[in-house]
């Protein structure tokens, strides 16, 4: 989430809070409002709502740029915010009378807010596209990692626009030397070349340069690109940048040395007590709320389908070591007995009716709270997988043992970021936000996946 996307939601929080003061003041009349306030918890009231309100929108995915790029899918959005809203207000207010609003408020605050919530997303969509507001960017390279790069600044929802390209005056001697055409981008973007940066990133009025080259070694413009950083132009290296813009590393860039010297990839002692005191706590909650259902899940599984009610698996775990996974079982009893270790695929003939639904609501996994509560796994971290599979990727996907530095998780980053996958190629681009997740771990990460999830588990969104 970028600073102007926290702006975004931070002012929604505002307009509720507006919202639902004005609404009272209008119902009641001033005084009685006024009234009202020293009377009311009023406090718990204001959190109340927005908090619901802004968790409602988040569900409706409100904040999800690229699904509201349009006026009509935008205002749709908010109006099923508003309506979840509605509903889940309603809830509290019944286990809380005490913060309890009236229905002409809530229906006038809820009102208030969806126009003048539609209204400053819109005004937030227009003022992004505008120059002024987003940073220009101009890459250095012309060739398929820098068309790769321009690409996406071109396509991304953040607050980026293309300047250009600059050409590298080293790489494109030896490029000559070898009778090679690295150019592939379109000639007329090309605004500058290396040996001049800083007059080429001054022409553009570029804010930032990415670093775009796929052969450094003997060909970077070390001086020129130094100048540049020394007048004010942010400097990025194109894996730096993608993991920027698209939430995921990539591996295809990556040196060993990017690992050593990139930010990120830190734990504090602290910050893993923490959280593990709260896999702890939230594992052994969700355990007494749904252990009650563990009879009737058992029931449906055994009407459903021969065999027994719980699935085990060894798993590769924190340091690859294995642990035994629990789940409710969802396939046939017997359906590796003849092809073996086998990835899941989307419609696999070997899942059951009902394990279809168990697995898209993700009903299947409670039993690993089990598992978090014993330290096996934790709440959010890269899902764990089988031995055998694990031994085999090893040895095609550069990093991927890295992913086995963390404890695996109930859900993760690529569980709510990429659909469900059953290739080698799935693998990698899993692996992407699995290694983005273990880079940037942090408790504001940790809560998005945690919300990103509930939407996932609501709209039966299983992968």
């Amino acid at each position: 989430m970028t600073f102007y996307e926290v702006i975004l939601i931070a002012f929604d929080a505002v307009l509720a809070i507006v919202s639902i003061l004005l609404a009272a003041a209008w119902r009641f009349g001033y005084s009685e409002f006024i009234q009202k306030v020293h009377e009311t918890e009023t406090l718990l009231t204001l959190l109340a709502f927005v908090v619901v309100v802004l968790f409602s929108s988040h569900l409706m995915e409100v904040y999800d740029l690229e699904k509201n790029l349009k006026k009509r899918d935008m205002g749709i959005n908010i109006i099923f915010g508003s309506f979840t809203s509605f509903s889940l207000l309603s809830v509290v207010y019944y286990l809380d009378p005490g913060i309890m609003l009236g229905r002409g408020v809530l229906f006038i605050s809820l009102t208030l807010l969806a126009i003048t919530q539609f209204c400053w997303h819109a005004a937030y969509l227009l003022g992004k596209k505008h120059a002024r507001f987003s940073q220009s960017v101009l890459v250095l390279g012309t060739g398929d990692l820098a068309s790769q790069i321009g690409s996406m600044v071109a396509t991304s929802n953040r607050n980026f626009n293309l300047a250009g390209y600059a050409s590298c005056v080293n790489v494109d001697v030896v490029a000559n030397e070898n009778s090679i055409n690295t150019n592939t981008v379109p000639q007329k973007q090309i605004v500058g070349k290396s040996d001049d940066l800083l007059s080429a990133a001054r022409k553009v009025n570029a804010d930032l340069i990415v670093v775009a080259l796929s052969e450094r070694r003997g060909h970077f413009p070390l001086r020129d690109v130094l100048r540049c950083k020394l007048n004010g132009i942010q400097i990025m290296d194109a894996p730096s940048f993608y993991e920027l813009v698209q939430g995921k590393l990539m591996l295809e860039s990556i040196t060993p040395s990017w690992f050593i010297f990139s930010s990120g990839f830190r734990r504090t002692t602290l910050f893993s007590l923490c959280k593990r005191t709260v896999d702890i706590a939230l594992s052994t909650i969700g355990l007494i709320f749904t252990i009650p259902f563990y009879p009737l899940i058992a029931i449906a599984i055994k009407i459903d389908s021969p065999g027994p009610v719980f699935f085990s698996q060894q798993r590769v775990g924190n340091n690859e070591k294995l642990f035994v996974l629990l789940k409710f079982r969802t396939m046939r009893q017997d359906a590796e007995s003849e092809s073996g270790a086998k990835w899941a695929e989307k419609n696999d003939p070997r899942i059951t009716k009902l394990g279809g639904f168990l697995r898209g609501s993700r009903i299947d996994e409670l039993p690993q709270l089990i598992n978090v509560l014993k330290g096996d796994m934790s709440f959010i971290g890269p899902r764990p997988e089988r031995p055998e599979f694990v031994e085999k990727l090893k040895q095609i996907i550069p990093y991927y043992s890295k992913r086995h530095f963390i404890s695996p998780g109930l859900t993760g980053w690529a569980q709510v970021r990429y659909p469900y996958g059953s290739t080698v190629e799935d693998a990698v681009e899993k692996l992407r936000y699995d290694l983005y997740y273990t880079k940037n771990i942090c408790p504001y990460l940790d809560t998005l996946i945690f919300f990103e999830t509930i939407k996932v588990v609501l709209f039966g969104r299983g992968r």
